[in-house]
């Protein structure tokens, strides 16, 4: 019994350290729905069209994934399989622990809204290095391809909803879809102001801001600096 509870401590705690991803939280979910080979787990997730929102190109990735669910007591081996057309394949079975695993991982990810880091903010962050017309250029194929991709992800949907499927199965579409629009509108709006002239800069225009006066918060006391300028530009100097 003490053997038993011992156990059950030492995967609790396993599956609390493991690392926690998109791919990760695909195979619990997949595997919660019928034991798989990692070829079975990569095939259904794209026939599920769930490769918009899990990176499943690499299968390497998901070896090494289901690996770490593995040794985490989140999944474990059922069989073997031997076939004469294709290689020796493992199938894996969702555990207890998994299964808990998964719904703990899916209600904090929906409850908790934490920062994702996406490249596109980012590289927005920093747009002033390109200039206005190479911005307005970079972003116009950027709306090509985000309305090529919305009107791709409607279609997709329209399509599932011939099938009948439960509405359930297509909120991540749905989100998808909605943040697509926003975004498109959003790349619209700036192209029309790139346009117009109503948005430009230079780098001699930003340079002022570019300051970074750290005697000057030394004397003064506070210790701290924004690292913009921009309070020495609105006092004029």
């Amino acid at each position: 019994m003490a053997a038993a509870q011992h156990s059950a401590k030492a995967q609790h705690s396993a599956a609390g350290a493991t690392r926690r991803s998109p791919l990760a939280l695909a195979v619990l979910a997949l595997l919660g729905y019928k034991p798989l080979h990692p070829y079975g787990v990569q095939r259904l997730l794209k026939e599920w069209g769930k490769e918009n929102v899990v990176n499943v190109g690499q299968r390497a990735s998901l070896y090494k994934t289901m690996e770490r669910l593995t040794a985490a007591g989140l999944i474990a081996v059922r069989e073997t399989e031997r076939d004469q057309q294709y290689p020796e394949r493992t199938v894996y079975e969702l555990t207890d622990a998994g299964r808990e695993a998964a719904q703990a991982w899916i209600d904090d990810i929906v409850r908790v809204p934490r920062p994702e880091y996406p490249e596109f903010p980012a590289a927005l962050s920093f747009l002033m290095m390109l200039g206005p017309d190479a911005a307005l250029a970079a972003l116009r194929e950027r709306r090509e391809a985000v309305a090529k991709s919305l009107a791709e992800a409607k279609q997709g949907m329209a399509d599932a909803r011939q099938y009948g499927l439960p509405k359930v199965t297509l909120l991540d579409d749905e989100y998808l879809v909605a943040i697509t629009e926003a975004e498109l509108r959003w790349i619209e709006g700036v192209v029309r102001e790139l346009e117009a002239g109503e948005l430009t800069w230079s780098l001699e225009e930003l340079q002022p801001f570019d300051d970074t006066d750290t005697d000057s918060d030394s004397d003064t006391g506070t210790g701290t600096s924004t690292g913009t300028g921009t309070d020495t530009a609105a006092a004029g100097g």
